[in-house]
């Protein structure tokens, strides 16, 4: 051991060294899981491992088995902290204006797509159109919809099957002629 400036007791450079060499990789590996993979969060709460372990070498004295256990508690406990830190911390909310965010989502790409799909369906026979739009537009179920449109669930299926290939088909049509 050696004495620092603050005449408080510190582990000297090769002793810290060695505790590096021989628990770091260990260590870093099971802070990494820790910490959900984020590497620099573990290896920050290693080195802040490293520094308590510096500030406190009477706490190594024990052997190196009861010396991997003392750093692998104190690694923990800082995680824990850490953890607790960033779920104390308030949401920031940024400087700019809300005008000058943009939206999640564009409405009319939404709107797009919705007329496309209006337009793509209109070329289905009324029977097939119907089963699309009762099942997967307004997500009614096969014996709903069955019901709804007067047919057996056999039926149903049936015009489901044959309308999605339709559909298929159509969509392979369209994406051929706006790619020449």
């Amino acid at each position: 051991m050696r004495k620092d400036t603050n005449n408080d007791a510190t582990l000297d450079e090769a002793r810290l060294a060695e505790l590096y060499r021989r628990h770091g990789a260990p260590l870093l590996y099971s802070l990494t899981r820790l910490t959900n993979g984020d590497r620099a969060k573990a290896e920050d709460i290693l080195q802040e491992t490293l520094v308590r372990a510096w500030r406190n070498p009477k706490a190594l004295d024990c052997g190196p088995a009861a010396c991997r256990r003392w750093l692998f508690t104190v690694a923990r406990r800082i995680a824990i902290d850490h953890f607790r830190m960033v779920a104390a911390r308030p949401t920031e909310i940024p400087d700019e204006a809300p005008q000058e965010r943009v939206p999640a989502y564009d409405p009319y790409d939404e709107l797009v797509d919705a007329y496309d799909m209006e337009a793509v369906l209109t070329r289905l026979p009324r029977h097939h159109h119907d089963v699309v739009v009762e099942l997967h537009l307004r997500d009614r179920s096969i014996a709903d919809t069955a019901r709804l449109l007067g047919v057996p669930i056999g039926t149903v299926k049936s015009r489901n099957h044959h309308a999605i290939r339709a559909l298929r088909s159509i969509f392979a049509e369209e994406e051929t002629d706006t790619a020449a």
